[in-house]
């Protein structure tokens, strides 16, 4: 089971630092991110829909509390309120807090704080409901929120490494999520991903073996390994294997897309940008006759009209369009998948 995801909110460093110690010392949780303030922590709970919240009282522009209340009952998961002043405890309880805890005065001891921070994790992640405002609401689940049937796959070589973040800036947290096969060398892959995570509003992170695909995220085939996508239900995850070249590259774009074309079918949207040679265009055969639906840069916005063109003449596309406009046309066919 995958760990639980935890989100720290608080304007002290060095309570982040601590918060972060404790929650990765816990079986079954790491944490996410950190958030210095309530409007920050809006976003990351937006890109990174966590499981739970660590959230910190006295913050500046907006306090914990009212951060609280207009959190509560919107996104239902379960929050652990900490501050030194105790005389919150009430209201916190009342806005939706699963649990508030007194952060140790100057001098107090921290063993026990941490002691006490496990155990209310442990509890606040097996809440079914919660309470806010006298009313009960069931608790859902980051991996709820993050959980989508559909899943966009891409591909591309010369020139897409520039192409890519075009396409990824337009998308929001909510996109379903994008498993990205692109020719580059061993070692680069990571560096593009966290270039990628720091450019656009999607959590971009390098594959790896094992690892479950949610909304708002990216996920690029690292350089020296074919990436398939799997399904099972708890949702997509990824199936790295350093295995011989296929259509002449490790990454594989045909690999990709044939994985896809198994494991979702017509929830699935293919694209497929510039780059040299005719790589994927067999794998995004195959995701069309599984009933995918799949977009190919177009000649005049391409650095290098091979693989789009590779693609086209065996009738694997259904559209091609230029590169400014591929995002519009991806979300255009969400939209449509939805209403079917």
């Amino acid at each position: 089971m995958a760990d639980k995801k935890v989100l720290i909110v608080d304007d002290s460093p060095l309570f982040c630092r601590f918060a972060e110690n404790v929650v990765n010392s816990a079986e079954g949780f790491c944490t996410c991110s950190s958030a210095g303030s309530a409007y920050e922590a809006r976003d990351e709970i937006e890109k990174l829909k966590p499981d739970l919240i660590i959230l910190d009282i006295e913050m500046p522009r907006m306090n914990g509390l009212r951060f609280l209340e207009q959190l509560m009952p919107q996104y239902t998961v379960p929050v652990i309120v900490c501050s030194c002043n105790r005389t919150y405890a009430s209201r916190a309880n009342e806005a939706g807090a699963a649990a508030f805890l007194s952060k140790p005065d100057e001098g107090g001891s921290y063993e026990s704080f941490k002691e006490q921070l496990i155990q209310s994790m442990k509890l606040a992640s097996n809440l079914k409901r919660i309470k806010c405002r006298g009313k009960y609401y069931p608790v859902k689940t980051g991996e709820q929120y993050r959980q989508d049937s559909r899943i966009i796959a891409v591909a591309g070589s010369t020139g897409s490494t520039e192409a890519l973040p075009e396409i990824l800036k337009a998308f929001t947290p909510s996109v379903p999520p994008v498993a990205v096969v692109l020719h580059m060398p061993e070692g680069y892959t990571k560096l593009y991903a966290r270039r990628l995570n720091n450019e656009t509003k999607l959590f971009v992170t390098e594959a790896r073996h094992g690892l479950y695909l949610e909304k708002g995220m990216a996920v690029i085939a690292r350089g020296d390994s074919h990436m398939k996508i799997f399904k099972d239900e708890k949702g997509y995850f990824v199936s790295c294997d350093k295995g011989a070249k296929v259509s002449g590259h490790c990454p594989s774009a045909d690999v990709l897309f044939e994985s896809v074309a198994q494991c979702a079918g017509k929830d699935a949207v293919g694209v497929i940008l510039t780059g040299m040679g005719g790589d994927g265009a067999k794998g995004l055969k195959l995701m069309k006759e599984a009933g995918a639906y799949n977009i190919g840069q177009n000649e005049q916005s391409c650095v290098v009209y091979g693989m789009p063109k590779a693609a086209f003449e065996i009738g694997a596309l259904h559209k091609q369009a230029p590169l400014e406009d591929i995002a519009a046309e991806i979300y255009l066919r969400l939209r449509e998948q939805i209403i079917v």
